[in-house]
């Protein structure tokens, strides 16, 4: 499989929304350009008696094999055992005009053009519209090889650079990209013929003890990523974190949960051993305990791209491997089930969907960096020191990459169910930006999903790129590299998507009767002594 260019993309996105805008943005310095798209459906349609909506859920299991390439950063890693199953979660709504489907996949990372494959087989398959379909990577790091390099990305390039693409760094296997296309297809179809009239909630809750920013204000002035545990010259958390577990629950006739979405802000780093979905595993399994075994679960990752599970503040040894995972995934399923339990139930509409397409320009090397990174890597990691050499490697890599794509074209897709709107996109995006789009959204029910659609690396704050900024994500590699403003237009656009939509009712409690005038007889007596 080869990875597509920009303008296939572009085509894909012509063929299946119909008629496009473009239009420029004053007062950036680089060229951003988007095309709208959306659903036909009424705008802003109450909840009424007429009004229904249909669900439906499933699952696929898109386990890699043992030896294949475990995601590893930038370098080579191969799964050795199996711990539990990585898998396709698909949900799929329909409000009677409108069909959406919502998807989450135990994988790192998923490419633009596997996506736009998958959206085109499901609407050729079962007829729900590609740009209606949302999938995201819950970015689970003991997951399958899903990239970061694809078949023919480096075929361009010289040799030494090729060298250095396909055999030092983390490849994807064709193979494992034809599972993950089969099983996505397969889970979203499945979901929509079991699509079934459903009641369904909307809530949120608080897990503040499993996520923290991982980037440090220090006494040097400068900002480091993971300074370490107990470090004297820390001061202070550079960004956020946000402890909001959001979730979506749907209920069939009979009272059943069949499935449920989650939403929180951290990277899926526990690694409990072995082939996994990492902490998704044990939250999954959390909530299955309390609303039945049979309940989907679909996690889609907030904007987490500074957070991790680890607490770089902690005066006590933190937690690894499966302990770890078991930790986190089993505290915010805990908080998911409360959600579950606690939220009233009914007729969710509408069911609505769209997208602004972004062109981001990306950061480009000085020449003289690129010609010291060359002399670099054609010494060995042991020679020029292993930190030294992989990110000189990642220059050698990113120049070669702006020579064939010198601009990243980024998807911002808003897709409402009722009083929820997930807002997505392609980055790794900072935890800052994702509570900005909250804040400017109309919907008290605001979802940011990362890594969604394709992926777009890190996108950190602007203020990271300050005298007092730094840190690993800032740094220039292959994966992240785009210009300074485009959390600012990421933000942007998902707001704008979400002020065009209008927020629906959420379902209320019924109310209780009024008082008969008599209290019960049992209790309405005075205290007996003798």
């Amino acid at each position: 499989m080869k990875r597509c260019n920009t303008e296939s993309r572009r085509s894909f996105i012509k063929r299946s929304t119909g008629a496009a805008t473009a239009l420029m943005i004053p007062g950036l310095s680089l060229t951003e350009s988007f095309e709208v798209k959306q659903n036909s459906g009424n705008e802003g349609i109450a909840i009424n008696d007429n009004a229904f909506i249909k669900t439906g859920f499933a699952e696929v299991d898109v386990s890699p094999e043992i030896g294949m390439e475990q995601p590893s950063g930038y370098g080579k890693l191969y799964h050795t055992k199996f711990h539990d199953p990585c898998k396709v979660r698909a949900s799929v709504f329909d409000d009677g005009t409108n069909r959406a489907a919502i998807v989450g996949i135990d994988v790192a990372f998923i490419p633009e053009w596997l996506i736009e494959s998958v959206r085109k087989k499901v609407e050729s398959q079962c007829g729900i519209p590609g740009n209606s379909i949302m999938i995201s990577a819950s970015h689970s790091h003991s997951s399958g090889p899903a990239g970061m390099i694809y078949e023919g990305d480096y075929d361009h390039a010289n040799s030494l650079v090729r060298e250095l693409a396909y055999e030092n760094s983390t490849v994807a296997d064709p193979r494992y990209m034809d599972i993950m296309e089969n099983g996505l297809v397969e889970a979203i179809c499945k979901a929509d013929s079991l699509s079934a009239e459903s009641v369904m909630g909307v809530g949120t809750g608080i897990e503040n003890k499993v996520s923290f920013n991982r980037r440090f204000r220090m006494k040097d002035g400068r900002t480091y990523t993971h300074p370490g545990q107990g470090n004297p010259n820390i001061i202070e958390p550079a960004g956020p974190k946000d402890p909001e577990v959001g979730v979506v629950g749907a209920w069939n006739k009979e009272g059943k949960c069949t499935g449920c979405i989650v939403n929180f802000a951290c990277h899926a780093t526990t690694n409990p051993g072995g082939i996994s979905a990492n902490y998704i595993y044990y939250l999954e399994q959390t909530i299955r305990g309390a609303m039945g075994p049979d309940c989907i679960v679909v996690f889609l990752p907030g904007a987490s791209g500074d957070v991790t599970q680890v607490d770089n503040q902690n005066p006590y040894k933190n937690l690894a491997g499966e302990e770890w995972a078991r930790f986190v995934g089993g505290r915010i399923g805990a908080e998911a089930v409360k959600v579950l339990l606690s939220m009233p139930r009914g007729t969710v509409t509408p069911v609505r969907s769209m997208s602004k397409i972004l062109k981001i320009d990306r950061r480009k090397p000085d020449p003289e960096r690129v010609k010291k990174c060359y002399d670099i890597v054609k010494q060995s990691p042991e020679v020029a020191g292993k930190t030294e050499w992989s990110f000189a490697k990642e220059i050698v890599l990113l120049d070669a990459m702006i020579e064939k794509s010198p601009a990243e074209i980024v998807e911002v897709h808003a897709l409402q169910i009722g009083p929820a709107l997930f807002i997505a996109n392609p980055a790794e995006l900072f935890c800052q930006l994702g509570l900005d789009i909250k804040k400017k959204s109309p919907f008290k029910y605001t979802f940011p999903v990362c890594l969604a659609n394709g992926y777009a690396g890190y996108v950190p704050t602007k203020e990271s790129f300050s005298a007092s900024g730094g840190g690993y994500e800032t740094r220039l590699t292959s994966y992240s590299n785009l210009d300074v403003e485009a959390g600012n237009m990421i933000v942007e656009a998902g707001a704008g998507l979400a002020r065009t939509l209008t927020p629906a009712p959420e379902p209320e409690f019924a109310k209780a009767p009024p008082f008969s005038g008599k209290p019960w007889e049992y209790g309405n007596v005075k205290p007996e002594l003798k």
